[in-house]
């Protein structure tokens, strides 16, 4: 499957599943757009290493996903956007009467409000192309609901129901629009906090990844990256072009339950 010479903007993407389906892109002949709020050297670094290893176009460029003005300027910096993927995220676990809010502000800004500035700023390029993808990157919590997750759990629905509407106003285009709906997923965050979790509840690693953190994904098993990007890819591919306005859940089973 091939998407060269598309241009790729994933935001959130310096580490964890937005670098991983950058690094997917990449490999299948994207040139691709990395993001975070950060402006550091290792942050350019790794856009020379995905372009070295890839033979594409990689950069990196900063921008604030809490900022509109900020996200849209990163569409239009990036100069060309063929697939956008809606990726950067944040998270707080608080009961609702004590949620800050700040937080609340924050994770709607970041994982909702986001979404609808890039996806504003790109869809008239890639009108102009004749062809686009816009990949939102959802979660489980854009189908269930868990506790102390307001903010969380209202930005992916919403990142749900978003991603049906720029769908159904892009239906008689060669642009789709999907939602990835990962259950819990094994990237480097969730790795650091497996040994402070072991000493909390005085269980072996094996333990605590099947009965704590994968405790409502029925296959026991995380999700990866490459999973993810492998899921992107198809929705780049001719194969899925038809395939708009929906979810596609990478959760082990958890909202068949």
């Amino acid at each position: 499957m091939s998407v060269t010479g598309k241009t790729a903007i994933v935001t959130g993407s310096n580490s964890g599943i937005g670098l991983g389906i950058a690094r997917e892109l990449a490999k299948a002949g994207a040139n691709v757009v990395l993001n975070s709020f950060t402006e550091r050297d290792e942050d350019h670094a790794l856009a020379a290493e995905i372009a070295k290893e890839h033979r594409v176009t990689a950069r990196y460029i900063k921008a604030d996903m809490s900022e509109p003005g900020q996200c849209r300027a990163l569409v239009e910096t990036a100069g060309a956007c063929d697939i956008l993927v809606n990726n950067a995220g944040i998270q707080h676990v608080a009961p609702i009467d004590e949620f800050p809010q700040e937080k609340w502000n924050a994770i709607i800004a970041i994982n909702l409000t986001s979404a609808f500035h890039t996806t504003a700023a790109a869809l008239p390029m890639m009108r102009d192309a004749g062809w686009g993808r816009v990949i939102n990157i959802a979660s489980a919590h854009g189908l269930r609901a868990s506790p102390y997750k307001s903010a969380y759990v209202a930005a992916k629905h919403g990142i749900v129901g978003m991603t049906k509407v720029v769908a159904l106003e892009t239906a008689q285009e060669p642009i789709t629009a999907n939602a990835i709906c990962p259950g819990y997923v094994l990237t480097p965050l969730v790795e650091e906090q497996i040994p402070d979790t072991m000493k909390e509840y005085d269980m072996s690693r094996d333990q605590v990844i099947r009965d704590v953190m994968l405790k409502r994904q029925p296959s026991k098993e995380f999700a990866t990256v490459e999973q993810l990007g492998g899921t992107a890819l198809y929705l780049c591919s001719d194969a899925a072009a038809q395939v708009t306005g929906t979810t596609l859940s990478l959760d082990g089973g958890w909202t068949a339950m």
